[in-house]
C-alpha cells in the first residue's frame, strides 16, 4: 500500500470520527428509575438534565431517592454506550 492512499484513508477517517463525534453530541437518551427518577444524557455520556418526580422525595428515606438516581443515570448511561457503539460500527478504528 502507497503512502499517499495511506494518508488520504487516515484523512477519511478523521474526517468520519469527527462527524461521528458531532453527532453523538446531538443525541440524547433518557434512563429511568421507575419512572420517579429521569436523566437525560448526550450521545457522549455526559448528564444534561435530571428529573425528580416529587412523589419520590421522602426525607425520612433520602437513601431510596439517591438509589433511584444512580440507577436511571446508569441505565442512560448505558444507552448512551450503545449509541456510541452503534455510531462507530464498522470503522475498524481502536476507541472508537
Amino acid at each position: 500500500m502507497d503512502m499517499k492512499k495511506l494518508m488520504k484513508q487516515m484523512q477519511q477517517a478523521q474526517v468520519a470520527a469527527a462527524k461521528i463525534q458531532e453527532d453523538l453530541a446531538a443525541k440524547s437518551v433518557e434512563g429511568s428509575a421507575s419512572g420517579l427518577v429521569t436523566v437525560t444524557m448526550n450521545g457522549h455520556g455526559k448528564l444534561t438534565a435530571l428529573k425528580i418526580d416529587p412523589k419520590a422525595v421522602d426525607p425520612e428515606d433520602v437513601e431510596a431517592l439517591e438509589d433511584l438516581i444512580l440507577v436511571a443515570v446508569q441505565d442512560a448511561s448505558a444507552k448512551a454506550d450503545a449509541l456510541q457503539q452503534d455510531a462507530t460500527r464498522g470503522l475498524g478504528i481502536p476507541g472508537f
